[in-house]
């Protein structure tokens, strides 16, 4: 490997998933304003929105999205002004 190219300021950070409050700590150089505790120690956090936990093709669940319902729900909201 190269010397110098790879960052020195590695530092153990909590990764959160939002959608199933699942978290993991590893080691990161990610930027954080947020912070969380965690066994009595506080490290920096970091959001996720998905993550290997909530992820369709590591679950094998997938999300059903009642997309047809929001069509007609828009239709009728807004089939007064079409007239």
């Amino acid at each position: 490997m190269k010397k110098g190219i790879h960052p020195e300021n590695y530092r153990m950070v909590v990764f959160k998933d939002m959608s199933n409050e699942d978290i993991f700590i590893t080691r990161s150089t990610v930027d954080t304003k947020e912070t969380i505790e965690v066994d009595g120690v506080e490290y920096p956090l970091v959001k996720l929105e998905i993550s290997r936990t909530s992820h369709p093709f590591y679950t094998g669940k997938s999300k059903l999205v009642d997309t047809a319902g929001r069509i007609d729900k828009f239709k009728n909201k807004y089939s007064k002004f079409s007239k």
